[in-house]
């Protein structure tokens, strides 16, 4: 990864789209961006629109394999907690080598899709039996190794699991594969440690607390304590009413309002969900420049309700998407999601813009742009410092191709039928190629023979 240099005639920059810009990197890093430039003979030309890939910042890779697999009713007050049953009698069947297959096929299609970083949540840790596999990380790796071959760039963030339930309740026997001691956790974080520093431009570490059902406060505060730099801290949390009147039950609190009595959130945290907020948890969760991980298609697809998006954004919240089970992968469709959620409660339309920004699409790429990175702990747009990290869109599509530059983010967003993500670059090099992945064919058919051997 020498100095490269790619012409774009046309590319989002930090402060707009604009013409003929040359992107000079170096090491898989960007070191100059500059317009107007005539195109240089040794430089790659970029076919199309130019972008910087978002940061998916919510995934657990190991769900892929059951989206879709769950719409059947097989009870009339089908929820979130009834899904979490199925979802458990996948996780008792998973081996390390089914774990990597998945996020193999997951990692190629993210890049596909236009993302260029994942953050990976992952609580899939031991064996079925709840025993530590030689290789305590063995689960972690798995990721990494699957992310290393994709070429995605990865934040991963191993999860400490403790208990059931509020109360700090035993782990149920399904939730055995994911626990583990603060002791425990703290190792294994130095482990992973060790893993990602050998990869330092494409690999991330978090740190990661499933849900405050899950820790206790002295859990928290003592892993935050323990780190010797500031890294991501994500945590899933308000996702369900059933969770907030529980915690109201047990600690007398709502979950955001309990989680900023008890521990200092900063902006480097993430609140995954974070859907049922009182005016109240709005303001402080602002306030505190900490994102909400948002999640539209799964939080559809599970019922979780609405994120207040209009109010939170009223009072300069940072935002970013992911894709969690991945019943959806598309940039596209998270965002447009988002959106029409906000406008089906409003009963209007173009719920979600700024003042100097009243284009919806623009709004809301660049809001999750800005909030994926910074839940992830990279650097996201097409400026000097950042990674070598940009997508093309295809122009042979009528809804890119007849499009004003001021017009791209809303056809993509709202027009498209067809996936326009062309090529994408990370830290500097090519890992798709006018749609396709040199691994797809293998990948695919490992993908195949897995869902036949689990018999799903």
């Amino acid at each position: 990864m020498s100095h490269q240099a790619f012409f774009a005639p046309l590319a989002l920059l930090p402060d707009g789209w604009r013409e003929n810009v040359l992107i000079e990197t170096s090491q898989g890093l960007i070191t100059r961006v500059t317009d107007n430039q005539p195109q240089p003979t040794d430089a790659s030309l970029l076919n199309g629109p130019v972008l910087p890939t978002m940061a998916n910042l919510h995934s657990h890779a190991f769900q892929r394999i059951m989206a879709g697999l769950s719409e059947v009713s097989l009870d009339p007050n089908d929820n979130f907690w009834s899904w979490r049953d199925t979802m458990y009698k996948l996780v008792a069947r998973l081996t390390p080598d089914d774990v990597e297959i998945i996020a193999t096929e997951l990692y190629i299609d993210m890049l596909k899709a236009g993302y260029g970083q994942v953050v990976e949540f992952n609580y899939l840790h031991h064996a079925p039996d709840g025993q530590p596999y030689a290789d305590s990380a063995e689960m972690n790796n798995r990721l990494l190794q699957a992310a290393e071959a994709s070429g995605l760039g990865i934040t991963l963030a191993p999860v400490l699991y403790s208990y059931g339930g509020f109360g700090e309740q035993p782990c149920n026997t399904a939730q055995q594969r994911f626990r583990h001691s603060t002791d425990e956790y703290l190792t294994l974080l130095e482990n992973l440690s060790q893993q990602t520093s050998a990869a330092p431009l494409t690999q991330q570490l978090a740190v990661c607390f499933h849900s405050i059902r899950a820790v206790t406060a002295e859990q928290i505060n003592q892993v935050l304590g323990a780190q010797q730099q500031p890294l991501p801290v994500h945590i899933h949390i308000a996702e369900q009413q059933k969770e907030v009147q529980d915690c109201l039950d047990h600690y007398g609190q709502r979950p955001v309002e309990w989680l900023f009595s008890n521990t200092e959130v900063t902006p480097d945290w993430c609140l995954i969900h974070a859907t049922h907020l009182n005016s109240a948890e709005i303001s402080q969760l602002a306030r505190s420049e900490a994102v909400a991980g948002l999640c539209p298609t799964t939080e559809a697809n599970l019922g979780d309700g609405i994120f207040p998006a209009q109010s939170f954004l009223a009072e300069q919240g940072r935002i970013g998407i992911g894709s969690d089970s991945h019943v959806g992968l598309s940039v596209a469709e998270e965002l447009r999601l988002l959106e029409y959620g906000q406008r089906l409660q409003a009963q209007q339309r173009n719920r979600l813009y700024a003042p100097n920004q009243p284009a919806v699409g623009d709004y809301l790429f660049n809001a999750c742009l800005a909030g994926g990175a910074q839940a992830a702990g990279i650097e996201s747009s097409l400026r000097p410092g950042a990674r070598a990290d940009f997508m093309t869109l295809d122009n042979g599509l009528a809804e890119i191709a007849g499009a004003q530059p001021a017009q791209l983010l809303n056809r993509w967003i709202f027009a498209c039928r067809e996936n326009p993500v062309k090529d994408v670059y990370i830290a500097g090099q090519q890992r798709i190629f006018a749609g396709q992945h040199p691994l797809q064919d293998s990948s695919r058919e490992n993908y195949i023979a897995l869902q036949r051997r689990l018999q799903l």
